[in-house]
């Protein structure tokens, strides 16, 4: 066991005199390498150098020998002398290897002064040469030799020293020689043998040229002391505890004084035996005041020999010893009220106290930083252990004090005092069943010992955004633990805790109070904090103390109070408090309503009961709220997003009062409004407020459109829409119609200051919501109910419902040109679906009349040919560009109506009617013939080659027509006759062609002339 003990000590001292002595060959290579990085010009002559310490007093430097002279690097370097000092060089004194690295001021070299030259006294003298940084020269390595033949020696012979002590008393044990006293007695001997032995090798260094070796000796004289104590007290008993601790402390005192003379390896030992002297003295029942006051002196003096030897890791050590003492006693178990008193105390002076006597520079902020936080942790966990009594609390009020005494006393500490309130409401959280006295008396007085000097540092010169969270915390969390502690799981009304949240908010509202008049308020982040946390704690108070319908409108009033203080106090900052304030109070809408439901309900316009006065009362402070905003928020964005909030807030308040039946009067209303008021003021821009009014009444127009839409949706396939799949007359009436009249109407007041895009969305917008009305009523004219009505009314129906889309259009066109185009464009595609393609009277039933020509189908296909031919006259240059679709459209509509006019005349009413004539079949050829004729005689007039080619196709397709089919069904007369026809059409059409293409060719022959 000793042995074992013993051996660990070596190799720590093997360790801890590696890192010495590579630190002091680091730190010699750094000294070579500062004066090698001096200039060095070339030596001549004439040049003069100093060499006294004084100024002025210099000798020339004779001439360099030719062979002599430096080998140059590049221009302007020369390569460094070699490193030729002897391994005795380490050990110089700072202060000479610091003048060996200064650098030599050169005299400039005198020139020969030219005749006649006069003197210049204020001539500038020339810039000296800049330094040269040299490349650092290699690190040297430890050779084997140097390794096993120098160093480790040494330390190995003070190491067996220990072993063979160690030894020698387990000899005499086994032999039985020695009695237990002699025994410890010679192993003091032999340790006081071997200090002296180092103090001798100290005394005769020259000759002993290593240090080391005082080292050795010493620390395997204080080894051996330590093991002959410890030996005498747990094993022999020749001692008693208190003796052996004393005796152990003196050991500690001598190794500390040892290593002053002989370095650091004493001082570990020191280190090590002083802090586990308390342990191996074999008390059950340990003296705390007395074991701490020990602690105290032996980590005091530790310290103060790592501050004087700049032994950081000696004094890191002691502090973390000492902490480790304190876990141990925490852990023990409860303390009386000394002990823990006197573990406090300890503590206290652990952490704030003794790191000052550790180090300087960057390592003593950083362990000043860190040792405070583990005591108060300690400290707290005494706390807890001892039962949260006010004593303990007394305690972490004293290292409370200290830590904001040390922050005061640091600048880069500033931020420890909110790190030690994290580990104090840490310490409230985990209080179980506190008294409410003893809570309040160390809540109120923690609260004091860290919001005091914060407050006093928030506003001066030094105070930021640190202090303020300090303040923000100590109320927020504070109130935080205290409803925890207090108020978990509970929501009914607690007036007293309501009060104590608003005294609470008193501290950060004096903190911003304070900071009024401050001209460095608006720089930072530090008044928004403070007013942030007064208003989260207001709020909880409401929360707290009102009834559940009070807490949405009292939010509000949090919110709008928050944007007036921010316009007051010049900050924008606040703004965004204040937004999440109202956020806060939407929120509360939901959910401190029982009957939210209802109010849904009523403002989908379902017949619904709600309690009036409430519901009144939290949407009526919510528009209110946002109609603030809306005026006075900072940001264009802010403001219209409050315009579109005021809007849906103030319809909501409206649909609790008003019946659902004219609630889409009111939207169509608030829409005008709204447009008559930015008429009256054009300097507000009130586009998201329209926006918002436009989005409700599409709300309401959603349900009765979409009843339009999907069997108008349906009809595209060929279901006929009939009027009972169409939406009631009330809803088309005040859910679009009416809605699309104010659109109309909006736009109209606002035609000057509205951008296209508003413009067009807008106008979309009416224009659906009209057309969907408009086709609604229509359809109640006809009331088409059945497939019998469709057959008999089909037609009469989309001719008059295209008609009536086109003098729409047409009446728009004059006004606006787009829109007006639109809505013909929709007539004439409902024609070209539904009378054209989907529902043509040749192959659906469809009545046309009874009359022959004087039918339905000469305005069912006049009125498309109409539009195209009125396209091409008044929107010339817009049609130019589908000239070619235009001219195959119409040729295309009067084959189709020539058709349908031909089987008129021989199936009657209805054209699908089976069966055709021969009569009929020769009339189709005739009817094809004269078409042919009549395209070529217009080709002819408009000089229209389309046209013309249409003809010669059609003549194709009737000259096929007679020889393949009229030719087989026909005889007699009747055969005779349609080929009379045919060749009397074939030769008027060639003599036409003829007379056509000589006057094309004429221009074209005339020029070929001309330009020959």
């Amino acid at each position: 066991m000793l042995f074992a003990y013993a051996l660990i000590i070596v190799l720590a001292v093997l360790l801890l005199d590696t890192r010495s002595k590579l630190a002091a060959l680091r730190q010699r290579l750094d000294l070579l390498d500062g004066r090698d990085r001096m200039p060095r010009p070339p030596e001549a002559a004439g040049v003069a150098q100093p060499v006294g310490g004084r100024e002025g007093q210099s000798r020339p430097i004779p001439a360099a020998a030719p062979g002599d002279a430096p080998t140059p690097t590049r221009a302007g370097e020369y390569a460094p002398d070699p490193i030729g000092e002897p391994d005795d060089a380490i050990e110089q004194p700072a202060a000479q290897s610091a003048a060996n690295a200064a650098p030599v001021a050169l005299e400039k070299p005198v020139a020969p002064e030219a005749p006649g030259a006069q003197e210049t006294p204020d001539a500038t003298p020339p810039a000296p040469p800049r330094p040269v940084r040299a490349p650092r020269p290699p690190r040297q390595r430890i050779s084997f030799e140097e390794l096993f033949g120098r160093r480790l020696p040494i330390w190995a012979g003070g190491a067996t020293l220990a072993v063979a002590g160690v030894l020698i008393v387990k000899y005499s044990i086994d032999a039985g020689l020695l009695s237990p006293l002699v025994r410890v007695i010679m192993g003091l001997l032999f340790g006081a043998l071997l200090i002296g032995g180092a103090e001798t090798a100290r005394r005769f260094e020259a000759k002993v040229r290593d240090p080391r070796v005082a080292q050795a000796l010493s620390g395997a004289g204080i080894a051996s002391l330590y093991a002959s104590i410890l030996i005498a007290a747990n094993l022999y008993g020749l001692i008693s505890p208190a003796s052996a601790f004393f005796g152990l402390a003196g050991t500690t005192a001598l190794a500390l004084g040892l290593a002053l003379r002989f370095g650091a390896p004493s001082a570990l030992l020191g280190l090590i035996g002083g802090l586990a002297a308390p342990a191996l003295v074999g008390s059950t029942e340990p003296n705390v005041p007395l074991l701490v006051t020990y602690l105290a002196l032996a980590i005091g003096g530790l310290g103060t020999l790592s501050r004087g030897q700049r032994w950081v890791w000696l004094g890191v050590g002691a502090l973390i010893g000492g902490f480790g003492w304190g876990a141990v006693l925490l852990l023990t178990g409860a303390l009386d009220r000394l002990s823990a008193v006197s573990l406090g105390l300890f503590l206290v002076l652990l952490g704030v106290g003794l790191p000052m006597l550790i180090a300087s520079g960057k390592l003593q902020t950083l362990i000043r930083g860190v040792a405070p936080l583990v005591a108060a942790a300690q400290i707290a966990t005494l706390v807890a252990t001892g039962g949260f009594t006010l004593l303990h609390w007394g305690l972490f009020a004293l290292i409370s004090l200290a830590i904001i005494w040390l922050s005061t006393r640091d600048a880069k500490l500033a931020r420890l005092p909110v790190l030690a309130v994290a580990i104090a409401l840490l310490l409230f959280g985990t209080w179980p069943d506190p008294a409410i006295r003893d809570f309040a008396i160390a809540a109120i007085g923690l609260g004091l010992i860290y919001a005091i000097p914060a407050l006093v540092r928030l506003w001066r010169s030094g105070g930021s955004i640190v202090e303020a969270a300090q303040i923000a915390a100590i109320a927020l969390a504070g109130h935080a633990v205290t409803l925890f502690q207090f108020r978990l799981g509970d929501m009914s009304r607690d007036t007293p805790l309501a009060l104590i949240a608003l005294a609470t908010a008193l501290l950060p509202a004096f903190a911003a109070a304070l900071g009024w008049r401050s001209a460095e308020r608006r720089n930072d982040l530090r008044f928004v904090t403070l007013v942030s946390a007064v208003a989260l704690l207001i709020g909880s108070a409401i929360i707290l103390g009102l009834a559940e319908w009070s807490w949405t409108p009292m939010i509000a009033l949090i919110a709008g109070g928050l944007l007036l203080l921010g316009r007051a106090a010049g900050d924008g900052r606040i703004e965004p408090v204040g937004w999440v304030a109202g956020l806060g109070a939407t929120l509360l809408l939901v959910a401190g309503d029982h009957d939210v439901i209802d109010q849904f309900n009523r403002i989908a316009g379902l017949p619904a009961h709600v309690t009036l006065v409430p519901a009144l009362l939290r949407r009526g402070a919510l528009t209110a709220v946002a109609g603030l905003y809306a005026w006075g928020a900072g940001h264009r964005i802010t403001r219209g997003v409050a315009q579109v909030l005021a809007l849906l807030f103030g319809y909501g308040l409206i649909a609790q009062v008003v019946p659902p039946t004219p609630l889409p009067l009111v939207t169509a209303g608030l829409l005008v409004a709204i447009a008559a008021a930015a008429r009256a003021r054009p300097q507000l821009p009130m586009l998201p407020a329209l926006g918002a009014a436009l989005f409700l009444i599409l709300a309401w127009a959603a349900l009765p459109f979409a009843h339009w839409a999907g069997p108008a949706y349906v009809s595209l396939i060929g279901e006929p829409l009939l009027t009972t799949d169409l939406p009631a007359l009330r809803d088309t009436l005040l859910r679009l119609l009416i809605p699309a009249i104010a659109i109309g109407g909006a736009l109209s007041l606002l035609a000057p200051r509205l951008t296209s895009i508003p413009r067009r969305i807008g106008a979309a917008a009416g224009l659906a919501l009209a057309i969907g009305a408009g086709h609604i009523l229509f359809k109640q004219i006809f009331d088409i109910d059945s497939q019998e009505a469709f057959t008999r009314l089909g037609l009469v129906e989309r001719t008059c419902w295209e008609a009536l889309l086109a003098a729409a259009g047409i009446a728009i066109w004059r006004r606006h040109r787009i829109t007006g185009r639109i809505v013909i464009g929709a007539a004439l595609a409902h024609f070209g679906w539904y009378t054209l393609i989907v529902h043509n009277p040749l192959w659906w039933d469809q009545a046309v009349g009874g009359l022959p020509v004087l039918s339905w189908l000469l305005p069912a296909y006049g009125l498309p040919l109409g539009l195209l031919w009125a396209s091409g006259r008044y929107e010339a240059e817009a049609v130019r560009r589908f000239a070619t679709p235009r001219a195959i459209a119409q040729m295309l509509l009067i084959g189709v109506l020539a058709a349908s006019v031909l089987r008129q005349i021989f199936a009657g009413n209805l054209l699908t009617v089976s069966g055709v004539s021969a009569l009929e079949d020769i009339s189709r050829s005739v009817v094809t013939i004269a078409l042919a004729i009549g395209f070529l005689l217009w080709g002819i007039a408009k000089r229209a080659r389309l046209w013309r080619v249409a003809s010669l196709l059609l003549m194709i397709a009737a000259v096929i027509k007679v020889f393949l089919f009229d030719a087989a069904g026909l005889d007699g007369l009747a055969r005779i006759g349609s080929f009379v026809a045919l060749g009397f059409s074939l030769i008027g059409i060639g003599w036409l062609y003829s007379r056509q293409l000589s006057r094309d060719q004429a221009p074209e022959k005339t020029m070929k002339e001309g330009a020959n």
